[in-house]
């Protein structure tokens, strides 16, 4: 079973998983599945509204982040004893709007969470991706990985002592797109 493989009451990337692979393991396990769309969102505001109504709370939820913690701990454990839940949040912007420092906030309150339900030994799987501005111009797909040009001439040994080894280590390495993309790294060996 997919969810005996992943620590319980952690918020992380979704990375190797797939929304339909952890969608069928909560259903499995008989837990719940929150799921979240936000790739049109382009403000915290609209993301809190959109994983509200994605996540079914009540009318009255204040639409800060505060009130989604509420909702997320103390409004669920008042309705009795939960199986343990599986929450994913797709495609998180990055915009002017929704800036990183606003995505952490967001994830902050998810990490909360996930403290909260270990603390009454409830099983709390936060999955997350988020959407950057390639992504968005649909350039994601068609980027390649490329290698950097090598240096002209090797930086000064003084450089090197600076930095606490050799300045030219890495320089020439390839680019990955993800931690799982070894494409690259064998193509270059």
């Amino acid at each position: 079973m997919l969810l005996q493989s992943i620590r319980p009451n952690v918020v992380q990337a979704i990375r190797a998983y797939r929304v339909e692979d952890l969608q069928q393991a909560a259903a499995e396990s008989g837990q719940h599945f929150l799921y979240a769309h936000l790739a049109d969102a382009a403000s915290k505001q609209e993301v809190i509204e959109r994983i509200a109504a994605a996540f079914l709370f009540p009318e009255h939820f204040g639409k800060n982040l505060d009130a989604l913690y509420d909702c997320m701990t103390d409004l669920v454990h008042k309705s009795g004893p939960q199986p343990g839940f599986v929450v994913v949040l797709e495609h998180l912007p990055d915009n002017a709007k929704f800036d990183r420092e606003s995505r952490e906030q967001l994830l902050d309150v998810f990490r909360e969470a996930a403290d909260y339900w270990s603390d009454r030994r409830v099983q709390f799987r936060c999955f997350y991706s988020c959407q950057y501005p390639a992504q968005e111009a649909g350039i994601w797909e068609s980027r390649t990985l490329e290698t950097t040009a090598p240096l002209e001439k090797p930086l000064p040994k003084s450089a090197a002592n600076k930095a606490g080894g050799n300045p030219n280590f890495g320089l020439n390495m390839p680019l990955m797109s993800s931690a799982f993309d070894t494409t690259a790294w064998l193509s270059a060996a």
